[in-house]
């Protein structure tokens, strides 16, 4: 049964269609929440909102583009909004969670936390296309669907994304690191 199929199906009260939707497309739901929202267990809870809000739209979908385009979409408007809201509201239950008691080693959550943080200032376009393409591995023309944006623009947000996340890392760019290197050679 194809996608379109299993919408009909799902708009019509089918739990095996919605249960077929759900089980092709959860991880990735997961994924760009988890992504977005830098927090397992936020995570979880968004992506299940996500999912209770994809089925009571479902006859919203207009199948202009797939189901997973229309889903992911919904998944990263939910995170976006959770992290807009979060931003005016800070978290009064702070950071500890019960968890594995063997710590990660130190240096990886330094980096880990560096690069969490170096994240959180860029705009969120830029972070969105940097996730996307980065680390979900979408090229740029899935990228321009899921966002409605012209491949260009995804293009020219991933460079700019990557030069700020150089800039906030301290890390330098290709041609920085030539230049360092002929001039190594030189002396």
């Amino acid at each position: 049964m194809d996608q379109g199929e299993l919408v009909e199906r799902a708009r019509t009260g089918d739990r095996r269609a919605m249960q077929r939707l759900y089980q092709e497309h959860a991880s990735h739901v997961f994924a760009v929440v988890r992504r977005l929202a830098g927090d397992e267990q936020l995570a979880e809870d968004l992506s299940q909102d996500v999912w209770i809000r994809a089925f009571n739209k479902l006859d919203q979908f207009r199948g202009d583009s797939g189901f997973g385009t229309w889903i992911h979409r919904i998944a990263r408007n939910m995170a976006l909004s959770h992290l807009r809201r979060r931003k005016r509201r800070p978290d009064v239950e702070g950071e500890a969670s019960p968890g594995d008691s063997s710590p990660p080693p130190e240096d990886a959550v330094i980096n880990r936390q560096m690069l969490e943080e170096a994240l959180e200032q860029l705009p969120p376009g830029y972070r969105e296309v940097l996730v996307l393409h980065d680390v979900e591995g979408m090229t740029h023309k899935e990228i321009a669907e899921s966002l409605d944006v012209a491949v260009g623009t995804s293009k020219s947000q991933l460079h700019k994304a990557r030069a700020r996340m150089r800039e906030l890392l301290g890390t330098p760019s290709r041609e920085q690191q030539q230049e360092e290197t002929k001039g190594n050679g030189a002396g």
